[in-house]
């Protein structure tokens, strides 16, 4: 999914904290920290080393750094390696990467069975 964003991103870079409610559209990045509640209509972008404390509402979301709150995602969640969360997730599917650490629930809103899956890692 991150391959497929398009466009200028919204971005919130290291150094720089947001404390109350995001909305808006298209893509934003997250490097730096956001205190509150976010309901966006397009994909967000948590990198390795950001932090949200809130909840995240969004078309997509990919975590790649730290969560303390719930992630609803009306499509796609990624949860990369280096993501640490503490919440519910759930979105239409949910790819969890090797070493992610979730503490909480996960639920999936899309079809029951897995439409497809295809593993890019390549074995050492």
């Amino acid at each position: 999914m991150r391959d497929k964003t398009s466009g200028a991103a919204t971005l919130i870079n290291d150094g720089c904290k947001i404390v109350g409610t995001i909305s808006g559209s298209g893509s934003f990045l997250v490097n730096g920290v956001v205190d509150g509640d976010c309901e966006l209509d397009g994909t967000v972008t948590l990198a390795d080393g950001g932090y949200w404390k809130g909840t995240i509402r969004a078309e997509n979301v990919i975590v790649a750094g730290r969560v303390e709150g719930d992630i609803v995602a009306g499509g796609k969640v990624e949860i990369t390696d280096s993501a640490r969360i503490s919440g519910t997730v759930s979105g239409e599917a949910i790819a969890v990467a090797e070493g992610a650490v979730v503490e909480g629930v996960m639920k999936t809103t899309g079809p029951a069975e897995p439409l497809e899956f295809t593993e890019k890692r390549q074995e050492d």
